[in-house]
């Protein structure tokens, strides 16, 4: 089978001839920088420079030579846009070197990395020792913020992930960049056989965190409903034009069509189910709709966390296909997750713990992890193998190796 062929078979809930891998065709199944240069280092590879196409997380973009090693069948449409023109000498927080996108400005401060908006302010920061670029500043987080959110779009834009993007949004969406997108994705189409994804995000519930703050949406969420859901109804209208735009140019193109919102906590949902079936299930059933209805893709969502108890919801939302599938949170054990959702939703994730045994495990606990969890999700297909999130810097080269090579080792039907 093509890697098109098996990862559409696995989705379709029939078994292909093995799992379909994924490693890094999302911002939330790759690979850190740090990580991968250690990687390369170990293997002894030098050629081509790591490329950091996600400055907020530092993942890196995997190479050609990482897709064939390890079996992958899945990509980034963004990894289309990859012209020399497009990358910047850059330096790793532990100094070892790689290429940024030539888009990224920050500026260094006492060992700082800082993200200014237009207007000078710092919307994001990388402080000296850390790994990540932190949102530092919520553009609606005043008292009055449900009263004081537009104009949406420039409060959108001062925020870290809308104005730290990753390619195809490292451009606005003209008419000659939509036509770019869609060129694009028709190259890609006819020149790989890879299974081809797109994230739009349009995220409901962490968009209302980064505008307005953690602490002031649950406050909304327990007195503001109306508010709240007037809000909503905005945000929405707002996903709603971008889909309207971009998804028809590539109708046909892509295969998977990746919407998030991180609605769980290690211990179980953010908020409760009732409020979410309130709230959020109608809206986002709106936008799953018009994804499906536009695109013709596979709804893919990205949800951390313990969200055992929102699945159903999802599943009626219209999601086909789940990520990272967090199996160290409250009852999201692989076991359980897969007799009752297993017929109904795809698993893309969960096929090794990223949380203990990646980092800290021996090569053998490695492959042990992903044999055990490869056996519960693999039968009658509805699984596509990735970790259960990125992998972190400090994660060992030989156990990045063991888990792929067990996943291309037991994934076999």
């Amino acid at each position: 089978m093509t890697s098109r062929e098996r990862v559409l078979a696995a989705i379709a809930h029939k078994e292909p001839d093995r799992v379909p891998i994924d490693h890094g065709a999302m911002r939330s199944s790759g690979i850190m920088a740090i990580a991968y240069n250690r990687l390369k280092r170990h293997l002894g590879i030098t050629d081509p420079p790591t490329k950091v196409y996600d400055m907020i997380q530092q993942l890196a973009q995997p190479d050609e030579w990482y897709l064939e090693r390890f079996h992958i069948d899945a990509i980034d449409l963004g990894r289309g846009f990859d012209t020399p023109d497009l990358w910047q000498s850059w330096m790793l927080p532990d100094g070892s070197e790689a290429l940024a996108p030539a888009w990224f400005r920050a500026e260094r401060a006492n060992g700082d990395l800082l993200v200014r908006d237009a207007a000078g302010i710092v919307i994001g920061k990388m402080p000296a020792g850390a790994l990540y670029i932190d949102q530092c500043y919520w553009p609606a987080s005043g008292p009055d913020g449900l009263d004081n959110y537009e104009p949406l779009e420039e409060k959108m834009a001062q925020v870290t992930w809308a104005a730290i993007p990753t390619a195809p949004f490292h451009r606005p969406l003209t008419e000659d960049h939509l036509e770019e997108i869609a060129r694009t994705a028709r190259r890609l189409r006819e020149e790989t056989d890879y299974a081809i994804l797109l994230q739009v995000g349009c995220n409901l519930f962490e968009w209302s965190q980064f505008l307005f703050g953690m602490e002031n949406l649950y406050y909304y969420l327990a007195g503001e409903k109306k508010k709240l859901a007037k809000f909503l109804d905005r945000l929405t209208e707002h996903h709603l034009e971008t889909l309207e735009r971009l998804l028809p140019r590539v109708r046909g193109l892509i295969d998977l069509v990746v919407v998030g919102d991180d609605l769980g906590m290690q211990s179980g949902p953010q908020l409760a189910p009732e409020t979410y079936r309130e709230l959020f299930l109608p809206r986002h059933k709106q936008i799953y709709r018009a994804v499906k209805r536009l695109s013709g893709a596979h709804v893919f969502m990205h949800n951390c966390g313990g969200i055992y108890q929102l699945i159903p919801y999802l599943i009626e939302a219209g999601v086909e296909v789940l990520n990272p599938v967090q199996t160290s949170a409250r009852y999201m054990e692989p076991e359980r997750l897969k007799r009752e959702f297993g017929r109904d939703i795809t698993f893309w994730g969960g096929g090794c713990d990223t949380q203990r045994v990646l980092p800290r495990g021996t090569p053998e606990e490695v492959r042990e992890d992903v044999r055990r969890r490869m056996e519960i999700f693999m039968k009658d297909g509805g699984f596509v193998f990735t970790q259960v999130h990125n992998v972190m810097a400090d994660v060992p080269p030989k156990n990045v190796i063991a888990m792929l090579e067990a996943a291309w080792e037991y994934g076999r039907y």
